[in-house]
C-alpha cells in the first residue's frame, strides 16, 4: 500500500514543479499553467465515487492494480505531447485512472487490518503518498534541468510502470471483502446515512480545505522562487519537494499518535502547524520560507492522516463510499482550490497566496474544534 500510494502520487504531481518551465514553453500564465495539476485532480475526483463503487462490486485488489497500471500507460505518454491541450487532454485522463487506487485504499485498510493498528496503517499508506510526491516532483525536476521536460515526463511514467508491476505481484489478497450491492437505490441510502452523520460532512470539508491549501502553497512557491531574489533554477526548485520527506515522517509518526491520543486532539494541533507554517513563509529569506514549508507540510500529513482514518472509522460497512466522497473532497479541493489561490498571486504576489491560505487554515481550525466535541459514532 504504501508503494501504491508512492506511485499515484508522483505520477498525478510529477508536473508541479515544471509550472513556471511550461508557463514560458506553452507560453500560458501562472493560473492556467496550474491547470496541468488541477485538471487531473479534479478529474479524479470526480471519478473516485464511480470507481469506489466499481471497488465494492468487483474487489479492491482488482480495482488498485487496474488504476496504477493503466495511469502508468497515460503517463508514458503525456511526453509526446504537441500542445498544452493535449497535455491537459491526458493529464485528465491520468486522473481518472487513477481514482481506483485512493477510492479501494482506505477500505482496504479498513477491512484488512486490525482496528487497534489502522491509525499506523493508514499512516504508512500516506507516507508512501508523501514519498512518491516528493520523488516525482524532485526526479522530474532534475531530469528536466540536465535534458529537457520531455525526458522528465518520460522517467516519471517509467517510474510509475515499475511500481505498478511491483504492486501487482506483492498486494496481499482481500480475507474480509464482501461484496456490496451497488444498485442506485442502495447507493442512495448509504449516501444519505453518511450525510446525516454528525462528523462526516465536516470531515468531508476538512479534506477540500486541506488538500487546497496544501496545493496552492506548493503549486505557487514555485513562481515565487523562480523570481528574484531566489532566482532558483529547476532542479533547486524541485530540491524544496525533498519537504515531502518531513511528511512521510509525519505521517507514520502522527497517525502512531492517533492510536495513543485520539484524533480529536490531533487534528486541530496539525491544522494550527499548517497556519503557522504559512505565516514562517512570509519574509524574503530562503531558509525562513524552507522552514515555514517544512512545518506546513509536516501539519499537513499529520492532518490528512488524522481525518482519513476519522472517516474509516466513522462509516462502518459504507467505508468505501465514505472514503470515495472523503477523496471527491480532497481532490477537489486540490483543484479549485490550487487553481483559485493563483488569483491571490496575480492579485498580490506572495502576500496574497499567504492571507488566501491564512483564511482557509483558520476556518479549517473552527471545524477542528467542532470535531473535537463530537459523540462518538456507533460505527466507531
Amino acid at each position: 500500500m504504501f508503494l501504491g500510494g508512492f506511485a499515484c502520487f508522483a505520477m498525478l504531481y510529477g508536473t508541479q514543479p515544471l509550472l513556471p518551465l511550461l508557463s514560458q514553453v506553452f507560453n500560458t500564465s501562472a493560473t492556467e499553467v496550474s491547470l496541468s495539476v488541477s485538471v487531473s485532480t479534479g478529474a479524479l475526483a470526480l471519478a473516485l465515487i464511480p470507481a469506489s463503487l466499481l471497488s465494492d462490486r468487483f474487489g479492491r485488489g482488482t480495482m488498485m492494480t487496474f488504476s496504477l497500471v493503466l495511469a502508468a500507460v497515460l503517463s508514458l505518454l503525456c511526453p509526446w505531447v504537441s500542445t498544452f491541450n493535449e497535455l491537459l487532454v491526458l493529464r485528465a485522463l491520468l486522473g481518472v485512472a487513477l481514482a481506483g487506487l485512493p477510492a479501494a485504499a482506505m477500505a482496504y485498510l479498513g477491512e484488512e487490518v486490525a482496528p487497534n493498528a489502522q491509525g499506523r496503517a493508514m499512516g504508512l499508506y500516506i507516507a508512501g503518498n508523501a514519498f512518491g510526491g516528493m520523488s516525482g516532483r524532485f526526479l522530474t525536476a532534475w531530469v528536466t534541468d540536465h535534458f529537457d521536460w520531455q525526458t522528465g515526463l518520460l522517467v516519471l511514467g517509467v517510474l510509475g510502470a515499475i511500481a505498478a508491476l511491483a504492486f501487482w505481484f506483492g498486494l496481499p489478497a482481500s480475507r474480509h471483502f464482501q461484496r456490496r450491492s451497488i444498485s442506485p437505490a442502495k447507493v442512495l441510502a448509504d449516501a444519505k446515512n453518511l450525510m446525516h452523520d454528525a462528523g462526516l460532512p465536516w470531515l468531508f470539508l476538512s479534506a477540500f480545505l486541506l488538500m487546497g491549501c496544501f496545493v496552492g502553497l506548493y503549486n505557487f512557491v514555485t513562481f515565487r522562487l523562480v523570481a528574484p531574489p531566489f532566482e532558483l533554477g529547476q532542479t533547486a526548485i524541485g530540491g524544496i519537494f525533498l519537504l515531502y520527506l518531513v511528511g512521510t515522517w509525519s505521517s507514520a509518526w502522527v497517525g502512531q499518535l492517533v492510536d495513543r491520543i485520539g484524533r480529536r486532539q490531533v487534528l486541530w494541533m496539525m491544522a494550527s502547524l499548517m497556519l503557522l507554517g504559512v505565516l514562517v513563509t512570509l519574509p524574503t529569506n530562503l531558509a525562513t520560507v524552507i522552514i515555514g514549508i517544512a512545518i506546513f507540510t509536516f501539519g499537513f500529513f499529520g492532518a490528512h492522516t488524522t481525518t482519513s482514518g476519522w472517516v474509516s472509522r466513522r462509516a462502518g460497512p459504507s467505508r468505501a463510499l465514505a472514503a470515495a466522497v472523503y477523496l471527491s473532497s480532497y481532490y477537489l479541493g486540490s483543484s479549485l482550490l490550487g487553481t483559485a489561490v493563483g488569483f491571490a498571486w496575480d492579485a498580490g504576489l506572495w502576500i496574497g497566496v499567504v492571507i488566501s491560505l491564512s483564511l482557509l487554515l483558520i476556518a479549517m481550525l473552527a471545524i477542528a474544534f467542532h470535531l473535537s466535541q463530537l459523540p462518538r459514532s456507533a460505527a466507531a
